[in-house]
């Protein structure tokens, strides 16, 4: 079950008048919705919200009324200037349940020497157990030779995990740094004779 469990209330209220007055407030207004059930309207405290959150995909358990449900935050709206929330969409989900999330792709180690990794995906999209997201997937370059690329299929993916992602899609790939230095030599010399051809012209 979900650690990030919040006392919610019910929203009555709508419009932005009410979302400012209910910011002011301390709160964040909410919507939950999923499993055919009719939007629920919710206002969350502004700092066990801000808390749950921190990290992508959280799993929240919503105590409204004395009832619990289990939500994945699927939408979190951030001022774009203020440390302060918005409004969440909150999916609603069952113990048990199978979602579809994009999981961050986490780089460890280090490449052999003259080399540079980058990525060309910085997730990967999953299906796992609601009640057992992911909060990252690791891929480890230690050691890799330039030339070498991983692709998504080749990324170990948590028990339980299916990867929704074309198991093609490059995830990482690393090059030899001194091509691409020698790659720059070639266009300044290029550059260097243009400017010759130039000088001889004139």
């Amino acid at each position: 079950m979900s650690d990030n469990r919040i006392d919610a209330e019910p929203r009555t209220q709508f419009g932005k008048g009410a979302a400012r007055k209910i910011r002011r407030d301390h709160k964040v207004p909410a919507v939950m919705y999923g499993h055919g059930s009719t939007p629920i309207h919710i206002t969350l405290p502004a700092h066990d919200a801000m808390m749950a959150l921190k990290h992508a995909n959280a799993l929240l358990t919503i105590v409204l009324e004395g009832e619990e449900q289990l939500a994945l935050a699927k939408d979190v709206q951030r001022d774009p200037i203020k440390p302060v929330i918005d409004h969440v969409d909150l999916v609603i989900v069952k113990k048990g349940e199978k979602v579809t999330v994009d999981v961050p792709v986490h780089i460890e180690g280090n490449a052999a020497p003259d080399t540079m990794v980058t990525t060309d995906h910085t997730s990967l999209s999953l299906e796992v157990e609601a009640t057992h997201i992911p909060e990252s997937v690791t891929v480890s370059v230690e050691g890799l030779a330039g030339g070498t690329q991983i692709l998504a299929g080749q990324v170990e993916l948590p028990a339980g995990a299916t990867l929704i992602t074309d198991p093609e899609a490059l995830v990482v790939n690393v090059t030899e740094a001194e091509t691409m230095a020698a790659e720059g030599e070639g266009d300044e010399a290029a550059d260097a004779d243009a400017a010759d051809a130039g000088t001889d012209e004139a």
